[in-house]
């Protein structure tokens, strides 16, 4: 990842599982803010913590971006996870 793609103060979005559900995904806002451990240096609050930005993060510019990454990287997951969601919200109806 090229650190110098990012600012302080932009909007990203990163693919977030659930610890207690690997099956479970979603896309997350996140901002680039100044590293307060780090002066000089740039992270990414997410969900109230400082990350140091690293190869580790898959960060993405756009919704649509991170929304291609997680179709292609949790397809079969998503299908299920959407079909039962589906069932259980029409069964409630």
């Amino acid at each position: 990842m090229d650190n110098n793609l990012f600012q302080s103060g932009d909007q990203v979005y990163v693919i977030q599982r659930n610890p207690h559900t690997q099956s479970v995904a979603q896309i997350q806002t996140a901002h680039i803010v100044e590293n307060p451990e780090q002066p000089g240096d740039l992270a990414l609050f997410f969900r109230d913590e400082y990350y140091p930005l690293s190869d580790d993060l898959a960060i993405y510019d756009s919704y649509e971006e991170a929304e291609e990454t997680y179709n292609q990287s949790f397809a079969d997951e998503l299908y299920q996870g959407i079909n039962t969601a589906a069932a259980h919200a029409a069964r409630e109806q």
